[in-house]
């Protein structure tokens, strides 16, 4: 960011202020006395989805709609010369996104003696994602702990029950009261293996490079197959993408799990779109990344009941009378387990499963 240099003395100390503002979180949005961009940090960047070489010297209200309020903002700062904050500032760009943010709005003085000004974005949505996000890792993980106690304790009388019907099956020999016994060791084999299944995919992960659209177009002609052509798949890929480590049957088995509760959703027929995005500069499980996956699977289906979306990832937890509600608690800990994390978002018409992984090598 050499153009802020301007305002500083000393090139160490420049470039010390450089490296601070580029790995600051927080949006820092530099402009001048006619609100055009003077310089945007990696954070601002990203927010505004635009970079600081194109928009330099451009006028501000190019990128961000700037309303009556924001307008008063800017202008008392210039006129007073003293910051202002402002909670919960409603941000929309021309672009369509839509934001809340905390704005702080602080005077620069230049050599001119024109105040410029240093606008600090904080996104008040994007933190009570995060703080949601952790809360329902948090509950996910207490149940995962419940679910092995439980298991273990399922499972040995299970073996036990097993073990009796088959030494009753030898007594009883071949006549028709074998029928029962069947019935009990096919009925306990069904609750093992549903209790393996709460237990979910093995522990350790197999991975390598790999690109992820090999995963999608994987997913794609597994979905539209067993659909017989009904469900068809729209594909909006990002093929700047780089390929990442992570395991890519689990992954497959993590998009597969979101396409056919799509599928169902709509009777079997429909539209899905697989689409994948990159995002910089993202929170996930309280570590920050450079760079993170996003991939979105988009239905037409009827919705999700709003009541459902928060408890949607426990197990069990199901609208189907077809289905055992695993699917998606399985498909939410193997993102967990790539540093990644499901998120939904769900009305009539349109629902959007969002899988984010991590992509640092």
């Amino acid at each position: 960011m050499s153009s802020i240099s301007q305002y500083k003395q000393g090139a160490p100390q420049v470039a010390a202020q450089d490296q601070i503002l580029e790995a600051l979180a927080t949006a820092v949005i530099m402009l001048d006395t006619e609100l055009r961009i003077v310089s945007l940090n990696p954070a601002s960047e990203t927010l505004l989805q635009a970079s600081s070489e194109r928009t330099r010297g451009v006028h501000f209200d190019r990128l961000v709609s700037l309303n009556q309020d924001w307008q008063n903002l800017l202008t008392q700062v210039q006129s007073e010369n003293f910051p202002t904050v402002k909670r919960e500032m409603p941000l929309l760009l021309h672009s369509g996104a839509q934001y809340c943010v905390d704005l702080i709005i602080s005077p620069l003085q230049t050599a001119g003696g024109n105040p410029s000004l240093l606008l600090e974005l904080h996104p008040v949505d994007r933190l009570n994602a995060i703080s949601e996000d952790a809360q329902l890792r948090e509950a996910q993980a207490s149940m995962r702990q419940v679910i092995k106690g439980l298991a273990h304790e399922v499972k040995n009388p299970l073996g036990g029950i097993r073990g009796a019907a088959q030494l009753l099956a030898r007594e009883l020999g071949d006549g028709k009261l074998t029928e029962y016994t069947d019935v009990i060791m096919e009925e306990v084999d069904r609750l093992r293996t549903l209790v393996d299944r709460m237990l979910g995919p093995r522990e350790r992960l197999l991975t390598r490079f790999m690109n992820i659209h090999e995963v999608l177009e994987r997913v794609r002609q597994l979905t539209e197959a067993e659909s017989g052509g009904k469900v068809v798949i729209e594909r909006d890929y990002d093929p700047s993408l780089p390929e990442f480590k992570a395991d890519p049957d689990q992954l497959t088995q993590v998009i597969l799990n979101i396409t056919r509760n799509a599928s169902q959703a709509m009777s079997g027929q429909g539209t899905i779109t697989l689409r994948s995005r990159a995002k910089r500069q993202y929170t996930l499980g309280g570590k920050r990344h450079k760079l993170v996956c996003c991939l979105d699977i988009v239905d037409a289906g009827p919705g999700i009941p709003s009541d459902q979306l928060h408890q949607l990832f426990l197990p069990m937890v199901t609208s189907s009378t077809k289905g055992n509600g695993l699917g998606l608690s399985i498909a939410q800990m193997i993102a967990n387990r790539h540093g990644g994390l499901i998120q939904c978002e769900s009305e009539p018409g349109h629902t959007c499963f969002t899988v984010l992984l991590p992509m640092e090598t």
